[in-house]
């Protein structure tokens, strides 16, 4: 579904990605993991047009996604749960996800606000008021909503669960396991590696902009050593 090769870039003079590789397939989970600063959110900056790559291809189901412009990047099939969730702040949960709702890319529309309310019951009870009075949580929630509510083929979440007391990360999960058991492909980069791992299916490192190991989700997660060393866990 998603296929990003040689990817390279960064910010300025500096560089931060250096021939970064990584696939999602068809109802697939891939975790996107490695400790702070080494080129995670970039990777997704680049994949959604918000930073242009200098060497390498992203294409979703073929289609080439390098110089298209973020919206149209959006309505070719992907939706994003920004880092630090980026709610729209004057609007209530209710207008955010009226204003986001549409079809997907194949026309169909299984996700609406209703839908949406069902998956986070708290929503519905928040849903007249306004994102910015919201708690942590469920700003959070109103962030995946938002994004379902784009009917993506793809869902990206840069750190699902940052932040979260326990209670609050725990309904995320859920929520991920909910999506995972529909269908749902997804790329979720946390820094929560055990609960992550035990509902992707394949998981990739980056270390200072490069791929330093690839496999899948089982096999990092019965490697102590392996997460150690590249992870700082246990």
């Amino acid at each position: 579904m998603l296929h990003v090769s040689g990817l390279e870039g960064g910010y300025g003079l500096g560089q931060v990605l250096f021939g970064v590789e990584l696939d999602v397939d068809e109802g697939e989970i891939l975790a996107v993991l490695g400790r702070n600063g080494m080129g995670k959110t970039t990777t997704v900056r680049m994949i959604f047009g918000l930073l242009r790559p200098t060497a390498g291809r992203i294409s979703l189901r073929g289609r080439e996604l390098v110089g298209l412009k973020p919206h149209h990047i959006a309505r070719a099939g992907l939706g994003l749960v920004p880092e630090g969730r980026q709610v729209f702040p004057r609007l209530t949960v209710e207008q955010t996800l009226w204003a986001m709702e549409r079809p997907g890319p194949d026309g169909r529309q299984p996700w609406v606000r209703e839908r949406v309310y069902e998956l986070f019951p708290q929503l519905a009870e928040r849903r007249a008021i306004r994102s910015d009075v919201l708690s942590g949580g469920e700003q959070q929630m109103l962030a995946i909503g938002r994004a379902l509510v784009l009917n993506p083929d793809l869902l990206v979440l840069d750190e699902a669960t940052e932040g979260l007391a326990p209670m609050l990360r725990d309904q995320i999960w859920e929520a991920l396991d909910a999506l995972r058991a529909q269908g749902q492909s997804m790329l979720v980069i946390d820094g929560h590696v055990g609960e992550l791992l035990r509902r992707a299916d394949r998981a990739t490192i980056l270390e200072k902009g490069r791929i330093v190991w690839a496999g899948t989700a089982d096999e990092l997660d019965g490697d102590a050593d392996l997460q150690r060393a590249h992870l700082s866990v246990g």
